[in-house]
């Protein structure tokens, strides 16, 4: 009973409380959110498994569960958030007109967007690359096989640039067709206006996925780039680029140590220091970014750990159908690895 009793006031002390002081210290970007009550996120025009609008317009994907849990971690709620969505050219000025506080939306980190846009990308958020999809009537069984073929690509991306850099080193001549939004680019791939889509091979397995007849296309085998997709914010404001990372570590963390949307509560008693760490029991890991103790229990709360959100989004039982590979954790031979809370 001392136990039951002991686990059902740590979880009312973890409660938000509308007369609870807010700490203090807060920086551009944190009391701007605050001053509003509501999180701007900037999210895609439509990328299966990461962004996409459901039946009732509600925001679905991996990206749009990374925004719930950083208004969990910083409001307390994660339906306390307005997307803005954004197109590929479009998304970088609205971060940096400060249109809105973060911009989570499948961007990829380079060294030039990092440095020469006044702009900071918080981690590695999902590892990609980029690949091709063709029809399977074209036989074709390599992207070296697409010498004349018309490529579709979208403006502005780093699929264009990285496109034409492969063609260069592999003395392939091709015939882009550019758009402005992914959609553009699916359905006139679709319609037959060009032989072959890139982009990301995480997007080209969402799009196979959602045409009405998924045989009759193929992802080749081939990926012709690196593409480390990272929320992203302004230059200037660290401790908002403290929060949207940390945030993120904690939901790895979380996976490391089992804790998950549902049982997070029963988490609340636990012994083990790190877990303690994490949920705000001890120390005050919060209030170094400005925010309070149980920051990471209300981003678990709002999405779940990373594990649980990738294969929610994008996982084997998903229509996207991905293995987390690289964007496993470190200790089942993937690439995701959080700096440790303490």
């Amino acid at each position: 009973m001392k136990a039951f009793l002991l686990a059902m006031a740590l979880a009312a002390g973890l409660a938000p409380l509308a007369a609870e002081a807010q700490p203090q210290s807060a920086g551009p970007t944190l009391a701007a959110v605050r001053q509003r009550d509501l999180l701007v996120c900037g999210t895609s025009t439509g990328a299966a498994g990461f962004s996409l609008p459901d039946s009732r317009g509600e925001y679905r994907g991996l990206d749009n569960d990374l925004c719930r849990a950083l208004a969990g971690a910083v409001l307390g709620n994660a339906t306390k958030i307005r997307w803005v969505p954004l197109t590929t050219t479009a998304r970088l000025p609205a971060l940096q007109s400060g249109q809105i506080d973060v911009l989570i939306r499948t961007v990829t980190w380079t060294q030039s967007r990092d440095t020469a846009n006044g702009l900071n990308f918080t981690n590695v958020s999902f590892y990609d690359g980029q690949g091709f999809l063709l029809r399977t009537s074209l036989g074709l069984k390599s992207a070296l096989e697409l010498g004349g073929a018309s490529i579709c690509v979208v403006a502005g991306s780093t699929n264009e640039l990285n496109l034409t850099d492969w063609a260069r080193t592999n003395k392939i001549d091709y015939r882009p067709v550019v758009f402005e939004q992914n959609d553009e680019a699916r359905r006139s791939y679709l319609a037959g206006r060009c032989d072959a889509y890139s982009t990301d091979a995480s997007q080209l397995a969402g799009l196979r996925a959602s045409f009405p007849h998924p045989e009759e296309h193929v992802i080749l085998p081939e990926i012709i780039s690196k593409e480390p997709h990272s929320p992203v914010v302004r230059h200037g404001d660290d401790q908002w680029f403290d929060i949207v990372r940390w945030t993120f570590f904690a939901l790895l963390t979380a996976e490391e140590l089992g804790i998950t949307q549902a049982n997070v509560d029963s988490f609340l008693t636990s012994e083990n220091p790190e877990v303690r760490r994490l949920l705000g029991l001890v120390g005050d890991h919060g209030p170094l970014m400005g925010l309070d103790r149980r920051w990471a229990y209300w981003a678990i709360k709002a999405a779940g750990n990373y594990g649980e959100i990738f294969e929610r989004n994008l996982g084997m039982a998903t229509t996207v159908g991905l293995r987390r590979g690289l964007n496993d954790l470190w200790t089942r031979g993937g690439l995701m690895y959080a700096p440790p809370i303490r």
